[in-house]
């Protein structure tokens, strides 16, 4: 599999294609590098950070929070009408 996010964005229009008629909604998010006690190890390494931060709008990782902040919108009842989704929670990074 070359690109297993495109897979993932094809299994969720799919799905809410299929799933809609049974108000079933799917959506998935697609999130940058999240700093968790577990990655910070690794990205918050100078030599290793510094150069995918100088390409990303907000320059800075996400956070739990801000990962799952649209994941509560998206099951809220605010979002019914929203379903073959994956929006990026990248900091900007894709809009380069």
């Amino acid at each position: 599999m070359k690109d297993p996010k495109a897979a993932l964005e094809n299994i969720t229009r799919c799905s809410a294609l299929e799933l809609g008629k049974h108000n079933i909604r799917v959506n998935s998010v697609n999130p940058t590098v999240v700093m968790t006690p577990i990655s910070s190890g690794h990205w918050s390494q100078p030599h290793v950070a510094e150069p995918f931060l100088k390409q990303m709008p907000l320059g800075r990782w996400a956070t739990e929070d801000e990962v799952a902040g649209p994941i509560v919108f998206l099951l809220s009842d605010a979002a019914s009408m929203i379903t073959g989704i994956h929006p990026p929670i990248d900091g900007g990074y894709t809009c380069r």
